[in-house]
């Protein structure tokens, strides 16, 4: 399942860093930030629970960068 979300991210740097992190979650199989149209797709592994993944997921962001905000 592939999902977008409206994300809120004040550089292309700091997109990046939050695309990396959300990488690492578990239940992500893949996650692409755009800094340009303030987006971030998602695409979650099979039998992932969306929200707890966009939990966690949120909780990696915060981590590199504590200002940024993910709309889900």
């Amino acid at each position: 399942m592939k999902k977008t979300y409206n994300i809120e991210v004040d550089c292309a740097n700091c997109a990046q860093k939050m695309e990396d992190a959300a990488n690492t979650v578990e239940g992500v199989a893949k996650a692409v930030v755009s800094f340009m149209t303030q987006k971030m797709n998602v695409e979650f592994a099979d039998g992932a629970d969306e929200k707890n993944v966009m939990k966690n997921v949120l909780k990696a962001c915060k981590a590199v960068e504590d200002d940024c905000e993910i709309e889900f």
